[in-house]
């Protein structure tokens, strides 16, 4: 099979492509055909060397979808529509940058579906992190204000679509001026260009602070977001949009408002009724209930280009990888 693989950290000329020997599936574990992928920030900071638990040489890609190619333990039928997701793809073991991947079972989920392979791959990693956050950790409610920070990434975008459906009104960021109108199209209420400090022009907007705030950038406009939320609002990082981990000198007693809570999401910790919610997303896309926000698609040939768009912060929305069109 072809494969890209990455044998050392380094920017997207290490994306290599290789015939190597398709994976052997164990009781346990599923053999999916590859027929397309998201492309995720996490996977370029891995990439870069930026993931310390990730040895290389290794094959990235943390979803996929498909369709089942083997499956020993009998948990699928063969040709079953697939998607795969986190549980240590790309990291712990090699993901989805691949015409096949094999994955243990529990990270496997059927689908039932009329989708398309790209728009099908633009979903899962998506949707799921989007809706674990607003729901299981910003424990959204209608009527109230959000905050999207990084509101132009896929996430952000998806956020975007599926707080509007729960009836929040919607702030979003963009670093560039002239995303703004695609931000407003795309159902945000109001668009607030992020230099690095945007607490006053949020509370311009709602004066009292906002319930909740998705932050995507990270830890390096952490503190700012947590002066952007209400009393009792809570602040959830779910993304490294700005490429740090930590954050010098941070004092909670100093940098914490009072009662403000501070959480995170992340859908490789928290998979509870996974398969369900990609139904429903899925359903979502197919009636036309949730936007599909594709930027654009690439080949698995093209891989190391799909990774320098990102690097570049071109996107507007999930960058797809298209592996084979049947």
């Amino acid at each position: 099979m072809k494969a890209a693989v990455v044998s050392r950290a380094g920017g997207p000329e290490v994306l290599e492509l290789r015939e190597i020997p398709i994976p052997q599936p164990a009781v346990g574990s599923v053999l999916i055909a590859v027929r397309a992928f998201g492309l995720n920030r996490g996977e370029v900071i891995t990439r870069a060397g930026h993931s310390p638990s990730v040895a290389f040489p290794r094959i990235l890609g943390i979803e996929c979808v498909g369709v089942v190619a083997a499956a020993p333990g009998g948990e699928f039928a063969v040709g079953t529509t697939v998607a795969a997701l986190t549980g240590g793809m790309g990291r712990a073991f090699d993901g989805s940058y691949a015409e096949y991947t094999c994955v243990p079972a529990s990270s496997v989920f059927a689908l039932n579906t009329d989708l398309d392979w790209v728009r099908l791959a633009a979903i899962p990693e998506m949707f799921v992190t989007a809706f674990g956050a607003l729901h299981d950790a910003l424990e959204i409610a209608s009527g109230s204000d959000i905050l999207i920070r990084g509101g132009t990434s896929a996430i952000g975008l998806a956020a975007i679509t599926l707080a509007k459906d729960a009836g929040l009104r919607v702030i979003a960021t963009t670093r560039r001026a002239e995303r703004r109108e695609r931000l407003l199209a795309h159902g945000a209420d109001a668009v607030v260009v992020d230099g690095g400090m945007i607490a006053p022009a949020v509370r311009a907007v709602a004066p009292l602070g906002v319930a909740a705030v998705l932050d995507l950038v990270g830890t390096t406009t952490m503190l700012d977001s947590l002066r952007c939320a209400a009393r009792r609002g809570i602040v959830c990082m779910c993304g490294i949009l700005g490429n740090a981990w930590t954050i010098d000198g941070f004092s909670p007693s100093d940098d914490l408002p009072s009662t403000v809570r501070l959480t995170k999401y992340s859908s490789t910790q928290s998979t509870d009724a996974r398969g369900e919610r990609l139904q429903m997303f899925v359903d979502g896309v197919s009636s036309g209930r949730f936007a599909l926000p594709i930027d654009r698609v690439f080949s698995l040939d093209e891989i190391g280009l799909a990774h320098a768009w990102m690097d570049d912060n071109r996107a507007f929305g999930k960058i797809v990888v298209r592996v084979a069109d049947d």
